[in-house]
């Protein structure tokens, strides 16, 4: 049986490569003779750049850069031929910031601009910066900043430092990517303002309470307002991913561009599961939003072209049935279940998506791409 482990992480617990390994050792438990391919997976979020290059190779240029709170991180730019892929999470991810600590009002991109600039340094010609799990609020001043554009002291403090801003100079920052292709690798829509943007949506994740959230909201349209005087960019689906950041990409010219579609032309899942007799995917919950174009879902509408069986295995499962059903999803397993407790699935996910995998390959029948029983 040919089986593609295509997971996403199992945020907080296990990364995508830990994951799919887990899976492979629960299948193989049962059926030593499954030909298992473990695909890694990520939506630009933390993982995108280990995922990327266990996927394309490439080369890793390892960097020193301004952390979230200030204090330097360590964190790669993946290289491969003019193209090189970022990811935002290494620079300012909310992991980055001891729970006690967390607050978007001082969280900054200015790391993520260091990146970019040391891709392009590096030949760089397309730049493609993966977004999700940031722990800020800046609408990507703190990149701006990075790469010139000013005053400095304001747009690299924090998304509260915005409040107020009358002015800033961009041009220096269009300059150092002259040339350069930039894209957001997301599948969030959200624009930067409003009920629906960033600091409404994203920031109480971060640490804001809902004061927090409103001054956040205010000091950003302060932002905007100094930046994007007739009020187009702001509205761009994707400008508040990542507390905004997608918004300043969009600013030097940048798209947005779905990181899931991205990250799975790049593996080839599509040759992969026209090969395979099953697909497993999974992330840490499997819920309604799964469903609006997360991995799961595109793993599973690739597999259901080829007429594959998708099973999906998660943390909790909570995801209507029948509309997963109709997103390609043949089945849904669920980890807490499975282990008997919330504490169990969380202590020792790698054993229990192990166990749980074994239960899934002991129950699961052998069948074609035709829907036949070999």
């Amino acid at each position: 049986m040919r089986i593609v482990i295509a997971p996403d992480k199992f945020a907080g617990t296990l990364t995508a490569v830990e994951a799919a390994e887990a899976v492979a050792t629960g299948w193989r438990d049962v059926h030593p003779g499954a030909d298992t391919r473990t695909v890694p997976l990520s939506d630009g979020g933390p993982g995108f750049v280990e995922v990327l290059h266990a996927a394309i190779g490439g080369r890793l240029l390892g960097c020193e850069v301004t952390g979230p709170l200030g204090a330097p991180v360590r964190a790669d730019v993946l290289l491969d031929g003019d193209t090189a892929y970022v990811e935002s999470a290494l620079a300012c991810g909310l992991h980055l910031v001891p729970a006690a600590e967390r607050d978007p009002a001082r969280t900054t991109t200015r790391g993520v601009g260091e990146l970019i600039a040391r891709a392009v340094e590096a030949g760089a010609r397309t730049v493609v910066v993966g977004m999700g799990g940031s722990s800020t609020n800046d609408g990507g001043a703190g990149m701006l900043a990075a790469l010139g554009a000013g005053p400095t002291d304001r747009l690299a403090a924090g998304g509260g430092a915005l409040a107020g801003l009358e002015s800033a100079d961009t041009a220096p920052a269009l300059r150092a990517v002259d040339g350069v292709r930039l894209i957001a690798a997301t599948d969030v829509d959200n624009p930067l303002l409003g009920e629906h943007g960033a600091s409404a949506v994203f920031g109480p994740q971060k640490g804001a309470d809902p004061g927090a959230v409103r001054a956040l909201d205010a000091a950003l349209t302060d932002f905007a307002d100094a930046t994007d005087p007739d009020g187009t960019l702001r509205a761009t689906p994707g400008a508040g991913a990542a507390g905004g950041l997608g918004y300043g990409l969009v600013l030097l010219g940048g798209t947005v561009e779905s990181g899931v579609s991205r990250v799975l032309e790049a593996v080839g899942l599509d040759a992969l599961a026209a090969d395979a007799d099953l697909v497993v995917t999974g992330e840490g919950s499997f819920d309604f939003q799964s469903l609006r174009g997360k991995l799961p879902h595109g793993v599973a509408r690739t597999a259901a072209r080829h007429g594959v069986p998708c099973v999906v295995t998660a943390g909790a499962v909570s995801a209507d049935p029948d509309e997963a059903a109709k997103a390609g999803v043949t089945a849904a397993y669920s980890l807490v279940e499975s282990a008997g407790s919330t504490e169990a699935a969380m202590s020792r996910s790698a054993e229990e998506l192990r166990a749980l995998a074994a239960a899934i390959a002991r129950a699961w029948p052998h069948v074609d791409k035709a829907g036949k029983r070999a």
